[in-house]
């Protein structure tokens, strides 16, 4: 039970996360955090997460609560597995460091009070987008820049969604 113990214990309120964070900046290592529903962990997953592992020394994820699934519609059976699920699984990857649950809309709200130093998000995004309202957006990435951060995406790899293996399913 030692090593499912260890993953558990990845799993931290923005509170302790802040604690965290703080001493490994201060140790100067560098806090790279993503964020996402990753509702049935598939090789796209793994891949972007492990290369958003790459650019720092730490990774943290914020991964939506079931409610801030549902609210973002992608259909009614969404999301298929729970948060506390999702969260066990990401915290059983090697090189996740921190998991924090978010109930918002966006991870706005988390990214300020984690201030990382490195915002990553998929290809689907554009760094230096800076309309608010664009579809390529990167929430959060306005006040990571502000705080002398990085904004990156990072490559998509092709033919893996979740929705793409439900519909595979479902057929």
């Amino acid at each position: 039970m030692k090593t499912l113990t260890n993953i558990r214990q990845k799993l931290v309120s923005v509170e302790e996360a802040v604690v965290v964070i703080h001493e490994w900046q201060r140790n100067s290592q560098k806090v790279v955090f993503t964020n996402g529903c990753f509702d049935i962990l598939h090789e796209g997953h793994v891949t972007y997460l492990a290369q958003s592992a790459d650019e720092g020394d730490k990774l943290i994820i914020g991964l939506n609560t079931d409610a801030s699934v549902k609210r973002q519609g992608k259909g009614d059976d969404r999301p298929v597995n729970a948060e506390l699920s999702r969260a066990l699984i990401l915290a059983a990857l090697g090189f996740v460091d921190l998991i924090v649950l978010f109930d918002d809309d966006t991870p706005l709200e988390l990214i300020k009070a984690l201030k990382p130093d490195i915002l990553v998000k998929g290809a689907d995004y554009d760094p230096n987008e800076t309309d608010e309202t664009s579809r390529k957006y990167i929430v959060g990435s306005k006040e990571i820049k502000a705080n002398g951060g990085t904004v990156k995406a990072i490559p998509l790899v092709q033919g893996f969604s979740t929705t793409a293996i439900l519909n595979k399913i479902k057929k």
